[in-house]
């Protein structure tokens, strides 16, 4: 089997009946789930299959890909679509989100889903006695793993004392249980109790292994500000880790082989969510709106245009006489890559300047009018693909847009859900090798290892070089590509704070549209938040004029704990409340 897809989605009931002593009394109801059934090897199977399900079973606020949060309020994308659509995203990206914010509901949701499936596995894997002793270690690892995942997911967004945690052994379920609590430490020895149970090697790929838990740790140390502690795991990682089909971990040649159904579970996927478009439907079901706005089968998408890459985010693939990125920002003084001219004719409005030296990383997350896309061709040019300009500005999602050929092989889809949304088989990597190597920079120019840091560096940057990554025109002509590696003479390798300015410029270019920008800001700090959201907001209005309203002034490292979940839960018997406010929210 080439890989576990996640698609199962069970419910299980556990039913008591009391009184009568009449057997017929006792047996469950045609159809249903009674929890005895599942306590043996089969059973554990499903359930932890089901565990595995809540990754692709998630909403678009939901998703652990977190386009909303990381990459949108993070500065990489605009909301996208028009302003009307999905409305709720207005207030994330302008720096103003509500406590009531219905995105924010849907993680929270989702986390404690995930959490539940869980632990209804966990439970009946303690019980079962037919399931085969290494089996059961692996299965017992794997759920520690996905709890981990799951808290981690609700934590780095809504901070450490705004879940509540539920041990996974509380048989009564009882949902009334207090916050205020940091449960970081409680993640921390569950993932520590995963690396202790998981295997290198998995007979299915879509299972995660030991170094996919140890770089999970490696990414919580890390947006704990812990660097000291998440160094070692890193360097073992990179020196030492495989992925679950064993092979050893480092950067693919092509950035495409990342992004491509064809070449899933490569080298460089640490832990990827497995996406299929089979009955069970789970093709990216939470990324479903951030397809071009597309009608032509010449080219790819459906509805709805979401997820639009911002002004900022393009324009600071820009690069020096030497190759290298304005680490002072002063990109943002210069003229744009690419713009929208209304007062020309028709069919020339949109511009591109192919003079002005870019990194190639540029049109490989970016798609611009008028640049080949993928194996399409140039499919998108005088606003093609564009919803709303206005809305969302003038440029397309790609990274996880799917290529010609996948569609031809039958792994895409323009309708897949409710029979209006595009869904895609390719994989989404949670985690990934490049992450782990720039994470790793910073712990060495944390430590004033500063050669060592911008060695990691640069291994990103040869890799966005090569031949594999540069954007061919058709006509032999086209945009000015450039990308050199810092030398060893650039103050990034004598002056500590230049050398992380590097690697934090390094994470926006080579991580675009992951879903990442914005926790990064968050691990960095308050005033490292304030400063780049701000800056960012200042940028854009000037293309785009729904940010001559947007906060200057944000400066959260965490969202909120959401009012529903607040009021839903009410007091107990002492009128003491079960949730409360985060306070670094307040």
């Amino acid at each position: 089997m080439k890989r576990i897809i996640y698609t199962i989605t069970l419910t299980a009931a556990v039913l008591g009946m009391t009184s009568c002593g009449e057997n017929f009394l006792y047996k469950d109801p045609q159809g249903s789930f009674s929890g005895t059934m599942f306590e043996n090897a089969q059973g554990v199977e499903l359930l932890t299959t089901n565990a595995y399900a809540n990754l692709t079973e998630n909403g678009w606020g939901a998703t652990p890909f977190n386009w909303v949060f990381g990459s949108i309020i993070g500065g990489d994308a605009n909301k996208g679509s028009d302003a009307g659509d999905q409305s709720v995203i207005n207030e994330i990206e302008t720096y103003a989100p509500l406590t009531t914010n219905d995105y924010v509901r849907q993680k929270w949701e989702w986390t404690y889903k995930g959490v539940q499936r869980c632990n209804i596995a966990l439970r009946a894997l303690k019980k079962a006695k037919d399931i085969a002793a290494d089996v059961a270690k692996s299965r017992e690892g794997e759920l520690f793993f996905l709890r981990s995942l799951y808290y981690f997911e609700g934590v780095k967004l809504m901070g450490p004392a705004s879940l509540a945690w539920i041990p996974w052994d509380n048989e009564e379920d009882d949902p009334k249980v207090y916050n205020g609590t940091d449960i970081y430490p409680n993640i921390m020895a569950e993932i520590d109790q995963a690396i202790s149970l998981l295997p290198e090697k998995q007979s299915e790929v879509g299972r995660v292994n030991v170094w996919a838990a140890k770089a999970l740790k490696a990414k919580m140390l890390m947006q704990q500000g812990k660097m000291a502690e998440a160094k070692p795991v890193l360097a073992d990682l990179l020196a030492n880790g495989q992925t679950s089909n064993g092979l050893k971990y480092g950067l693919e040649d092509d950035l495409n082989n990342n992004f491509n159904a064809f070449k899933d579970n490569g080298k460089e996927s640490i832990f990827a969510v497995q996406h299929s478009l089979d009955a069970n439907n789970n093709g990216l079901p939470g990324y479903s709106l951030n397809f071009p706005h597309n009608v032509n089968k010449n080219a790819p998408g459906g509805c709805c245009g979401f997820f639009q890459p911002s002004y900022d985010l393009v324009n600071s693939y820009q690069v020096d006489a030497d190759g290298l990125p304005y680490l002072d920002y002063s990109y943002r003084s210069k003229p744009s890559v690419s713009v929208f001219d209304g007062s020309a004719p028709a069919g020339s409005q949109f511009k591109n300047d192919f003079t002005i030296a870019v990194d190639p990383r540029l049109d490989f997350a970016v798609g611009r009018q008028g640049v080949p896309y993928k194996d399409w061709g140039i499919c998108f040019k005088d606003g093609y693909g564009i919803r709303d300009k206005g809305n969302g500005g003038i440029f397309l999602p790609k990274k996880h847009v799917w290529t010609k050929a996948e569609e031809e092989a039958g792994l895409a889809s323009r309708s897949r859900y409710g029979g209006w949304a595009p869904a895609v088989a390719m994989n989404m990597q949670y985690l990934s090798v490049r992450d782990m190597i720039l994470l790793y920079a910073e712990c060495l120019a944390n430590d004033g290892e500063l050669s060592a840091a911008m060695e990691q560096v640069n291994k990103i940057r040869t890799r966005a070089g090569n031949a594999a990554n540069i954007i061919q025109f058709p006509d032999g002509k086209g945009q000015k590509y450039v990308v050199k590696t810092y030398p060893s003479t650039h103050a990034a390798f004598t002056d500590k704070n230049t050398c992380i300015a590097a690697i934090r410029f390094e994470r926006k270019l080579e991580l675009a549209m992951e879903g990442q920008r914005w926790y990064d800001y968050a691990r960095w700090g308050k005033e490292v938040m304030k400063k780049e959201t701000s800056a960012y907001v200042t940028y854009e209005k000037q293309y785009l004029s729904k940010f001559a309203s947007a906060s200057t002034t944000f400066d959260k490292v965490y969202f909120f704990v959401p009012d529903a979940q607040i009021k839903d839960k009410g007091v107990d018997e002492n009128g003491k409340p079960y949730l409360v406010q985060n306070d670094l929210w307040k």
